[in-house]
C-alpha cells in the first residue's frame, strides 16, 4: 500500500507547486510604477496662471475616473492568466465495507483532458475581452481631455466675462455721475439721473453673477483635473485662439480611427472569439483515471485504469453556440450604426464649428468695432450736449451685446471643438 501512495502524493504535491507559482503576482510594469507615482499626495497643484496643457495632463494623470478605467484593464491579466490554465487533476479515495478483513480500498487520480482547443479559445476571448477593455480606457482618455479642454476653456471665457462686467460697471458709474452732474447744472431732468442709477444697479448686477459663474467653472475644472476645489485660482490663455478646422481627408482617417469605432469593432471579434469557444465546448473532453485496489482476500495490488467520456446525445451546446453567433451579428450591426452615428455627429458638429467660426470672425471685424464706435460718439455727444442719455443707454446695451454674443459664440466654438476631439479621440493638445 505504501508503494502506492508515495507516487500519487508526489504527483498531488508537484500539482499544488505548480498552482502556487501560477498564482505569484507579477511584478509592477514601469508604467504602471509611473502612474502610481503620478497620483502620490505629494503633487503639486498651481495656483494660478494654469496652463492648457498642464490642465490637460493633470486631468490624465490625476482623473479618478480615468484611474479606475486603468486598474480594470490591468485585471484582465488575471483573467488571461486563468483562462490558459488547464483543469485540476482529481485525487479519489474509497472503501469498500468496513471490516478489516473483508475491507477493499481504492486510490485513482483522473485528470480531465480537455478537446476540440477550449483552451486556445478561451484564451482567445479573454484577449479579446481585454483588447475592448483597452480601448475603453482610450475612450475614457479621450472623454477626459476633451472635459478638460471644454472645462479650461469654460474659466477662461468666463474670466473674459467678468472683466467685461467690471467695465461694464465702469462705464454705468461714470455714466450715472457724468448724469448727476448736468442734473445740479440744470442740463436734464432728474429722470435722466434715475435712469442712468438703475443702469450702473443692473451694472452691479451682472457683475456679481459673472463672478459666480467663474467660480461654479473654476469648481468644474478642479473636478475634471481630479484635484481639491479651490487650488485653481486663474487660468492662462487667449480665448480668441481657435485651432483650425481639420480637412476632409484627414477628417475621415481621424473617423476610421477614433476609440469609439475601434472598440465596437473589436467588440465584433470579441463575440466572434465567444462563437468559437461555444463551438468548442460542444466537443467532449475525456477524463483518464489511474489508480490502485488493495483487498486483503487477492494479497496483492491491483492497477485500475479507467476512461470516460460524455456521450453528446441530447446537450452538444447546441443553444449556447446559436446564441453566440446572434451575439456576434449584433455586434457586427452595432458595430455599422456607431461608424454611421460618428460620422454623421462628428460632420454636424463641424458644420455648426464652420457657421460659429464665421460668426466669430464678422463679430470681431465688423460688429464689436461698430458698435464700440457708436457707444463712444454717443457718449461724448451726451457730454456736449448733442445727444439724451437714452441714446447713451441705446449704444451702450448694443455694444454690450455684441460682446456677450462675442464670447458666446466663442465659448459654443470651443465646446464644439472639445465634443470632436471627445468623439475621434485626438491625442494631440490645442495651442
Amino acid at each position: 500500500m505504501r508503494r502506492l501512495l508515495v507516487p500519487l502524493a508526489c504527483a498531488a504535491l508537484f500539482q499544488i507547486q505548480a498552482f502556487a507559482q501560477a498564482g505569484e503576482t507579477r511584478p509592477a510594469t514601469p508604467e504602471a510604477a509611473a502612474s502610481a507615482a503620478g497620483s502620490s499626495a505629494g503633487t503639486v497643484y498651481p495656483q494660478s496662471g494654469l496652463t492648457l496643457d498642464a490642465a490637460v495632463q493633470t486631468a490624465l494623470r490625476q482623473n479618478p475616473l480615468l484611474r479606475s478605467f486603468g486598474y480594470e484593464l490591468e485585471s484582465n491579466d488575471g483573467a488571461i492568466r486563468q483562462a490558459g490554465l488547464i483543469p485540476n487533476p482529481t485525487l479519489g479515495l474509497s472503501t469498500e465495507d468496513t471490516r478489516k478483513a473483508t475491507r477493499t480500498t481504492q486510490v485513482t487520480l483522473s485528470q480531465t483532458i480537455e478537446l476540440g482547443g477550449k483552451r486556445s479559445a478561451r484564451v482567445e476571448l479573454a484577449q479579446r475581452t481585454r483588447d475592448v477593455a483597452a480601448l475603453e480606457l482610450e475612450t475614457q482618455r479621450a472623454e477626459t481631455r476633451a472635459g478638460a479642454i471644454q472645462a479650461f476653456f469654460d474659466v477662461l471665457i468666463a474670466q473674459e466675462r467678468v472683466k467685461v462686467a467690471e467695465e461694464s460697471q465702469r462705464i454705468a458709474t461714470n455714466g450715472a455721475d457724468a448724469v448727476g452732474r448736468r442734473v445740479t447744472a440744470g442740463k436734464v431732468s432728474p429722470t435722466e439721473e434715475t435712469r442712468a442709477r438703475v443702469a450702473q444697479s443692473t451694472a452691479r448686477i451682472e457683475q456679481r453673477l459673472a463672478q459666480a459663474d467663474l467660480t461654479a467653472a473654476l469648481k468644474a475644472l478642479s473636478a475634471v483635473m481630479g484635484v481639491p476645489q479651490g487650488s485653481i485660482s486663474l487660468v492662462d490663455g487667449s480665448p480668441d485662439a481657435l485651432p483650425a478646422l481639420p480637412g476632409a481627408e484627414t477628417l475621415g482617417n481621424r473617423i476610421q480611427g477614433s476609440p469609439i469605432l475601434r472598440r465596437a469593432q473589436m467588440e465584433v471579434q470579441r463575440a466572434e472569439a465567444a462563437f468559437n469557444l461555444e463551438r468548442a465546448r460542444g466537443v467532449p473532453d475525456v477524463t483518464v483515471g489511474l489508480g490502485a485496489q488493495r483487498a486483503p482476500d487477492i494479497g496483492r495490488t491491483q492497477p485500475l485504469i479507467s476512461v470516460s467520456i460524455p456521450i453528446p446525445l441530447f446537450d452538444r451546446n447546441q443553444g449556447a453556440q446559436f446564441q453566440a453567433l446572434r451575439k456576434r451579428d449584433a455586434a457586427q450591426a452595432m458595430a455599422q450604426a456607431e461608424e454611421q452615428r460618428l460620422r454623421s455627429e462628428v460632420l454636424q458638429a463641424v458644420d455648426q464649428l464652420d457657421a460659429r467660426t464665421d460668426e466669430i470672425e464678422a463679430l470681431r471685424r465688423d460688429v464689436l468695432p461698430g458698435a464700440q464706435t457708436a457707444y463712444e460718439a454717443a457718449r461724448r455727444g451726451f457730454e456736449l450736449g448733442k445727444f439724451g442719455f437714452l441714446d447713451v443707454l441705446d449704444a451702450q446695451r448694443t455694444f454690450l451685446q455684441a460682446r456677450g454674443q462675442y464670447f458666446t459664440a466663442l465659448s459654443q466654438a470651443h465646446r464644439l471643438f472639445a465634443e470632436i476631439d471627445r468623439r475621434l479621440g485626438s491625442a494631440d493638445a490645442r495651442p
